[in-house]
């Protein structure tokens, strides 16, 4: 078994293992407030544990960095390898009852992500993908739309918490929403990648998301056979949170027209 394969196999085993705790503290757990609308749960720091004790049992010289300040000091700060994890994606859907929440894990080694897995527990869908292998739903391939106009598909949109009224989410939203078929807010990032890479979304952007939400999706959307960008339409940073995502280069371009036609607004 090549190390890519091992990574990746460890990867979904970590997800699909704490996406089974996740569904066990369904009704049973208590919330804590990080701000307003941002909510952490048990379940998270649960979830979290089970990631990191997985991809450490099984790489022990690894690091781990996960959203929750709960992750034990014992974990190597500082390695060439580092498992990026955020327990439990959509917190808010979890909190309310809502089924549309997920485990995201990407590995990255120098600034590369080799391999990344995103899990719904409530769908049971598992997406998987290792550098130059493709994505995949549960196993199958899948691929991003071969629409080539806004008006033809649906976009996703990554909120953050604390929404302005002056958030470039919100910018790029009051303006797309005229030039494609709908958006949708589901409050899941990594999910919200996912669905660009599997063909359901055509175009999704995100100006404050954090590295643990988007670093497996989008190799995901990458590999998938889509394009991923910084919002000025250069290599996306994942430390920066900030990207437009898009199903093939010509709604790429559209989108990326669209961003800059906002200016400051998206800044």
């Amino acid at each position: 078994m090549s190390d890519l394969q091992a990574y990746l196999e460890t990867c979904e085993k970590a997800v699909r293992a704490a996406g089974a705790t996740i569904r066990d503290w369904i009704g049973k757990t208590s919330i804590q407030h990080k701000g307003p609308a941002d909510f952490v749960t048990e379940a998270d720091f649960a979830s979290q544990e089970i990631v990191k004790t997985t991809v450490l049992r099984a790489f022990p010289h690894h690091s781990v960095l996960g959203e929750e300040d709960q992750l034990a000091s014992d974990t190597p700060s500082k390695t060439d390898y580092r498992w990026i994890v955020d327990p439990l994606d959509g917190t808010t859907n979890f909190v309310h009852g809502i089924p549309h929440y997920a485990v995201s894990l990407a590995l990255e080694h120098h600034g590369k992500v080799l391999v990344g897995a995103v899990f719904d527990p409530s769908l049971n869908e598992c997406f998987t993908t290792a550098v130059g292998q493709g994505a995949f739903l549960n196993g199958r391939p899948i691929r991003t739309s071969s629409s080539a106009r806004l008006s033809e598909v649906i976009a996703g949109s990554c909120f953050p918490a604390r929404l302005q009224h002056d958030s470039p989410d919100l910018v790029v939203f009051n303006k797309i929403l005229f030039r494609c078929q709908g958006i949708r807010r589901t409050g899941s990032a990594s999910l919200n990648l996912c669905d660009v890479a599997a063909g359901r979304y055509g175009v999704l952007w995100g100006f404050s998301t954090k590295i643990w939400d988007i670093a497996a999706g989008v190799l995901l959307v990458q590999e998938a056979g889509g394009v991923v960008t910084s919002p000025e339409g250069g290599s996306v940073d994942l430390g920066t949170g900030r990207f437009l995502a898009s199903a093939n280069q010509d709604l790429h371009q559209q989108l990326l027209e669209l961003v800059r036609e906002m200016g400051d607004g998206c800044r």
